[in-house]
């Protein structure tokens, strides 16, 4: 489950940055100086690079075996500018609290 979880935090990174572009440099630009090259630009880019979020929140949620509200919500992340890096610290504590082996007591 490692594998799945590190390419859910590389990929929740990169659209969480693309999202931000996209919103404080692109929406600004399109819309109070009437130029939307940014907007185009990225704005297909972070539709795509969402598409591979939505795989790979997918499959570390199967990996994982989330309840399908947890999941939903993780895949719901990536549309909200920040979530996606708080979602991100979130699946890594439970995930990383999920596979810890217990230590066993000194006694």
């Amino acid at each position: 489950m490692g594998a799945a979880l590190t390419r859910y935090r590389v990929i929740a990174w990169i659209v969480g940055v693309v999202l931000i572009l996209l919103v404080v440099i692109g929406m600004p630009l399109k819309y109070g100086f009437d130029d939307p090259i940014v907007v185009e630009t990225i704005g297909p880019a972070h539709g795509f690079l969402y598409m591979v979020y939505l795989v790979a929140a997918f499959d570390l949620a199967r990996r994982a075996n989330w309840p399908l509200k947890r999941m939903a919500l993780v895949m719901l992340a990536g549309t909200v500018p920040f979530v996606s890096f708080y979602a991100e610290r979130r699946v890594s504590h439970w995930v990383t609290a999920g596979t810890r082996t217990p230590q066993p007591v000194a006694g």
